[in-house]
């Protein structure tokens, strides 16, 4: 395998996204293969205690990886390999053909995240679409009835996550709020990303500053209502459901399902804003799938679809594609 050609290529394969954009992925080129696996310091122990987001994106890489390396004639295969203690998912190694995919360099690219407003959602027939590469894998995607029951359970979520001082402190490690910070263009949730202004943003840094003072007197409440109501920005939401009984090395594949979908979306000319509060709070994942007649344990993603008014900021990487190669935004980060 032409690991030099797949080392140049592999800026773009970091486009692939993560929970807090905090690009948990990591690759140890071997002789015959690269091994995938991931850095502890870069997961999400509060708000993700099961690591399930933190799976989910691995095999968002992974299969970020296969689409550019095909698109580029590179022979690359997966071999899935997950090891906990190794703190490995799997090898990327030398394959007898290009990896199929109806996916090009190009949709990796111009994929984005989008949190602000949407004219339409997904019709019936992007619905069936998502839903017919999940169903592939033995999983299934819903459309989620957006009526009032929806909109309490996001203010719900949106109380309970504010009000945990462990996942708020993990939160404001990772938001990007002052432009200036060395790690604005790195990685996180910058104030660009999530559609604050400079003044907005420069408030809610403030009122994290004073989140131990501040949370017995109702500072979660007030935070929880500062986000606003995702649904009135429009779209339609929409669930990703895994097969019953998934495990951790199941979780990571499905991540692979999880960038199929999304990939399907953007080539129909959609845009995702995931609502990952509504499955990380357990009450509202509960409803949820009281709502979806479905076991709430399988329900992984969920996000608002649509059509976007206007083009989304592109998210930090730490990794750039350069003139002489790779560009480390951070010295911490090691490739090779």
């Amino acid at each position: 395998m032409d690991l030099a050609a797949f080392h140049a290529l592999e800026p773009l394969c970091w486009r692939a996204p993560s929970a807090h954009n905090t690009q948990p992925w990591r690759l140890r080129y071997e002789r015959w293969a690269i091994t995938v696996g991931w850095d502890p310091a870069d997961a999400l122990p509060a708000g993700d205690p099961t690591g399930r987001d933190l799976r989910l994106s691995l095999g968002a890489f992974v299969e970020t990886c296969l689409i550019v390396a095909a698109d580029a004639g590179l022979r690359l295969d997966w071999a899935a390999d997950h090891d906990e203690s190794d703190r490995r998912v799997g090898r990327l190694r030398p394959g007898r053909q290009t990896y199929r995919t109806p996916f090009r360099t190009a949709d990796v690219w111009d994929r984005r995240t989008h949190r602000g407003r949407f004219t339409a959602g997904p019709d019936a027939d992007v619905v069936a679409a998502v839903d017919a590469v999940a169903r592939r894998a033995g999983g299934a995607v819903r459309a989620v009835p957006a009526a009032g029951r929806l909109r309490a359970l996001l203010r719900t979520a949106d109380r309970q996550v504010y009000a945990d001082p462990a996942v708020v402190a993990e939160l404001r490690r990772w938001l990007r709020l002052d432009r200036s910070g060395p790690r604005y263009r790195a990685d996180g949730l910058s104030d660009r990303c999530l559609g604050l202004g400079r003044a907005t943003a420069t408030g809610l840094r403030a009122a994290l500053a004073a989140y131990p003072a501040l949370r017995p007197l109702g500072l979660p409440r007030l935070l929880a209502a500062a986000g606003g109501d995702p649904l009135a920005q429009g779209g339609g939401v929409l669930a990703l459901v895994a097969p019953p009984g998934l495990d951790a090395a199941g979780q990571v594949e499905f991540g692979r399902v999880l960038m199929r979908m999304w990939l399907t979306l953007h080539t129909a000319g959609l845009a995702a804003h995931p609502l990952s509060q509504l499955v990380d709070v357990a009450a509202t994942r509960d409803a949820l799938g009281t709502l979806l007649d479905v076991a709430p344990e399988r329900i992984v993603h969920v996000a608002r679809v649509g059509r976007a008014v206007a083009p989304a900021p592109r998210s930090a990487r730490r990794v750039e594609r350069t003139g002489g190669g790779v560009l480390m935004r951070d010295a911490a980060v090691r490739v090779g």
